[in-house]
């Protein structure tokens, strides 16, 4: 997809500390898979540092889905979420944010 304004965004941003990338086959969990990658993010969090850290899961049909989780200083957490290989969605990229996540597993932000 061409110009899409939320890749441009993820694609320039200033790179944070990593915190590793998590691929989760069909039905694994967050919090089993994952659970150093987000140990990591809850440090980032309570020392007051930026981290970032790579997801991939797949859809009910197989398609890869890439989330981006970045954790800034000021403690708002940036989710980046990467639809382009989901052959059922829009196959577009979202973005959305919180403040002072309290659960980093899921990270629902309770939007």
């Amino acid at each position: 997809m061409l110009n899409d304004p939320v890749k441009e965004r993820w694609e320039s941003r200033t790179d944070f500390p990593g915190c590793g990338e998590v691929v989760l086959d069909q039905g694994e969990e967050m919090q089993k898979q994952g659970a150093q990658e987000v140990v990591c993010l809850q440090q980032a969090l309570k020392n007051g540092e930026s981290a970032e850290l790579k997801v991939t899961y797949p859809t009910v049909e197989g398609d890869p889905i890439r989330e981006y989780y970045r954790l800034t200083p000021q403690g708002r957490l940036e989710v980046y979420t990467d639809s382009t290989d989901d052959h059922y969605s829009d196959q577009k990229w979202s973005f959305t944010e919180c403040y002072t996540p309290e659960w980093l597993a899921e990270i629902p932000c309770d939007l």
